[in-house]
């Protein structure tokens, strides 16, 4: 009698899904084969566990969730930047500048008056394209940083870097055979947006053994192999530093990467996020793109670039103000006519974005009142990442079948691991690869929460997973040892 109103219950479930006109098998196909490893089955398992924790604090055999599978500095006890708080502060409740306090500096108050000035107020739209003085302090910023003219027209501010990339690969995308280049390992970004556009993924592959270099033989390969399938190749996407896999081209790599573009006529992608992340600057110090185009002279005059970059990452960290912004570089001004009316139609990024964009590009400067703060929040950021960075990879090292080249910039460190065969054949058995056995396994036994290497893409074969290195310094020994103490057990269970 029980299965009968089982079975009634769900055929009146399946009949009331089938009168719906919105389902999943009515949606647009593009969507719904959309996958985001960064945000996908672990880090929802994350989240029922917090739920889970928050109910019932003893019920689990840890006290919280380390979300380690996303750069979301702030999340994990970042402090953000004094100088650039105190002018959100005073730009989002203007009557504090008439306060004779002495919370808040004379620069941030002389700051936060010009914004308004130029804004009116931090809740009215702005030009789609961005406030128009903040655009003229990403240019300087960009002049100064690379000795090469910017022009404010050329750059479009945006809710993050994520929709610039986003708004310039569905330009590019006219048809199902678009080729895009990316790095493997890559950002899934990348391969989200792609699939949603309806574009090809071409993937070109980093060499690990090499402290994930690229040379420009893979690069040849990918090209030959996907106009011989006949992919029309049209932008080759670089994450420099890389993500997730944390190096820094060197420059001679860069000038390979340009000439390469510049040959088969390819327009290069400069996802330069993490600019500012950059641990070895004496060996890898980080040069943009647009400054080694420029720097190649006239020949170049026409070589097509897009940059990118955004407040969320670097010693910065506002993932969620939503800002960042893209330069444009030698693409047709047709072209950009469509960006701007693309920008439009959702009227204006995020205020606070845009003017966070403003405070990383014009921070203060030696003899403003807050500089000393300034540098010394900075300064402490940078030098803790660098000793965070360091400790988990030596962590890593030390564990049974992995090996885990050091960050040379970014937020990430991406191990390889050999795991036995028995897990192997264990995930195989329950439809998973076996590195997303791996993590979600570490995930409910410790609540570390990391990243598969095939959420990435990676070369077969290879099992991988990435860590951010931004859990508080303080915990970095606890959460090295809870790792050990896993990957241990793990690797006794499968042997």
């Amino acid at each position: 009698m029980l299965q009968v109103e089982e079975k009634s219950i769900e055929m009146q479930r399946t009949a009331k899904q089938a009168s719906k006109v919105l389902r999943v098998e009515s949606m647009q196909k593009d969507i719904v084969r959309v996958e985001y490893a960064v945000r996908g089955e672990i880090a929802i398992r994350a989240e029922e566990l917090r739920k889970q924790l928050t109910v019932s604090p003893n019920s689990l055999p840890f006290t919280r969730i380390t979300n380690c599978n996303i750069g979301n500095p702030q999340q994990l006890a970042q402090r953000p930047i004094t100088f650039f708080r105190q002018v959100a502060a005073l730009v989002d409740y203007p009557d504090l500048l008439r306060s004779e306090s002495d919370l808040f500096k004379p620069d941030a108050r002389e700051r936060a008056t010009k914004y308004l000035a130029a804004i009116g107020s931090a809740g009215a739209y702005s030009h789609s394209q961005g406030v128009p003085i903040v655009r003229r302090e990403v240019a300087d910023f960009i002049e100064k940083r690379d000795g090469f003219p910017a022009d404010p027209e050329n750059i479009f501010l945006t809710a993050g870097a994520s929709p610039a990339v986003q708004l310039v690969l569905n330009s590019l995308i006219s048809h199902p055979k678009v080729g895009i280049m990316i790095p493997i390992p890559q950002y899934p970004l990348y391969t989200a947006s792609i699939a949603l556009f309806n574009g090809t993924a071409v993937p070109y592959y980093l060499d690990e053994a090499k402290n994930w270099g690229l040379s420009k033989e893979e690069l040849a390969r990918s090209l030959a192999k996907a106009r011989s399938e006949g992919v029309e190749v049209r932008a080759l996407c670089i994450i420099n530093p890389g993500n997730p896999t944390g190096q820094c081209l060197s420059l001679e790599n860069m000038n390979e990467v340009v000439e390469f573009c510049k040959k088969e006529n390819i327009v290069l992608l400069a996802d330069e996020v993490y600019q500012t992340n950059i641990y070895k600057p004496a060996e890898r110090p980080f040069h943009s793109f647009k400054k080694v185009v420029k720097s190649k002279g006239p020949e170049y005059d026409n070589f097509e670039l897009i940059s990118f970059h955004s407040v969320s990452k670097g010693m910065v960290g506002e993932c969620g103000r939503r800002g960042g912004y893209f330069e444009c570089t030698n693409i047709d001004p047709e072209v950009m006519a469509q960006f701007y009316k693309i920008a439009s139609i959702s009227l204006c990024p995020p205020v606070h974005g845009q003017l966070m964009v403003g405070l990383m590009t014009n921070p203060p400067k030696e003899g403003d009142a807050s500089y000393p703060e300034y540098r010394k929040e900075m300064d402490d950021i940078y030098q803790s990442l660098v000793r965070r960075s360091n400790t988990l990879a030596k962590a890593l090292n030390k564990l049974e079948g992995v090996s885990c080249n050091e960050a040379e910039g970014a937020m990430y460190l991406f191990p390889t691991i050999t795991l036995p065969r028995k897990a192997v054949e264990a995930a195989k058995a329950l439809g998973k690869q076996p590195d997303d056995m791996y993590c979600m396994e570490l995930l409910n036994e410790t609540g570390v929460c990391v990243v598969p290497g095939s959420g990435f893409w990676q070369k077969e074969g290879t099992w991988h997973f990435r860590s951010t290195f931004l859990a508080p310094e303080n915990q970095m020994g606890e959460f090295a040892e809870s790792l050990a103490r896993f990957h241990e057990k793990f690797m006794n269970k499968y042997r």
